[in-house]
């Protein structure tokens, strides 16, 4: 260990937990100081791989103080948890969503601004070098000015999915509010502020009480529209972890895109990187030939980049890339989407 190797500890060993646990011990410049869970599983986890290991946060932080927590704990216990490691002077690395409800988020949002110790959300697709790619794209004007984006999420939840977790069928379980706010992120860093949403969600393939299918439209701060369908019983690979080949636990169709960006010059199709561009402004039409080409992507896991950043951010060499503010509005957009959909109503969020 040398003098400049970063001590981060890991609240909560499920399995995103775990993902974490690992890319620490794999990343330079960084030491697995310890895990903090109430189970049996992660003492053995902890035992086997030699780490120190307390039956909970509290226990943690009165034993040791390590530059950074991951807290990758309950959804109910992030703010707190945020909050209690804040004042123990330890940078948080929060996983998402930032809290279950805006009034706990706008908590940790006020005291992630009166400075200190900082907040990184775990949006680990911020990270991911096909939003990189497609971010730059964009800023440079390949695509000209931003004229609409159509994007999906559909994909097959088995039925274990169900048993396994009984409140999946009740309000609040459906993929609006566990599976969309992924998706708002990366609709934010592509195409801007969301000012108002529409939806119109179905549950008549499953019958519970929840939704399976949402029918979503957006609008953007800068004009542009946005249109998104969201299924948890579709049989399709059109969603981010089939396409992206970024989470190994899912299939991979590496010709198939979960999103298209288009403007007046030109479309993107994210992530095969396809590239449909007109090459002359003066010349555009229906009738005229796109030139095609593809943008040479370089692929890393996004979450061995985002500890990587977190160290940056915990050294003061960087701004967090996802902020607590960020976290909240990814929040405040999912919710209104969900309230959208229940009253019919366009929900405006400016």
């Amino acid at each position: 260990m040398t003098a400049e190797t970063l001590n981060i500890a890991v609240a909560g060993a499920g399995l995103i937990g775990q993902a974490h646990i690992e890319v620490i011990r794999q990343s330079p410049g960084l030491r697995l100081a310890a895990i903090a869970d109430p189970s049996p599983a992660a003492k053995s986890l902890a035992d086997r791989i030699g780490t120190p290991f307390f039956a909970s946060l509290d226990a943690l932080l009165a034993t040791q103080r390590p530059d950074g927590i991951v807290l990758a704990t309950p959804n109910a216990l992030h703010v707190p948890q945020a909050l209690q490691c804040l004042e123990a002077g330890v940078a948080v690395l929060l996983e998402k969503p930032i809290a279950t409800t805006i009034r706990e988020a706008e908590k940790l949002v006020a005291r992630a601004a009166r400075g200190g110790p900082r907040v990184l959300i775990g949006h680990h697709r911020a990270h991911s070098p096909i939003m990189t790619l497609a971010r730059s794209a964009l800023a440079e004007g390949l695509l000209g000015r931003l004229v609409a984006i159509t994007g999906s999420a559909m994909f097959y939840k088995p039925d274990h999915y169900f048993e396994d977790g009984p409140w999946r069928i009740q309000p609040g379980g459906g993929p609006i509010l566990i599976n969309m706010i992924h998706e708002v992120h990366n609709l934010r860093m592509l195409c801007g502020e969301i000012t108002a949403v529409q939806a119109m969600a179905s549950h008549a393939t499953r019958g519970f009480a929840v939704e399976d299918t949402v029918a979503i439209s957006l609008r953007f701060a800068g004009g542009a529209l946005g249109s998104f369908l969201l299924s948890d019983t579709a049989a399709s690979p059109h969603s981010w972890e089939q396409t992206s080949g970024e989470n190994p636990a899912y299939a991979h169709y590496d010709d198939q895109n979960c999103y298209v960006v288009t403007g007046t010059q030109g479309s993107l199709a994210i992530p095969t990187m396809q590239l449909h561009r007109y090459p002359r402004a003066e010349d555009r039409s229906w009738w005229k030939a796109f030139e095609v080409s593809g943008l040479a992507l370089d692929r890393e896991d996004p979450l061995r980049r985002q500890i990587r950043h977190f160290g940056e951010v915990i050294a003061g060499h960087a701004e967090p890339l996802v902020s607590a503010r960020d976290g909240i509005k990814n929040l405040q957009v999912t919710e209104a989407i969900a309230r959208a959909a229940a009253s019919g109503q366009t929900i405006d969020l400016t």
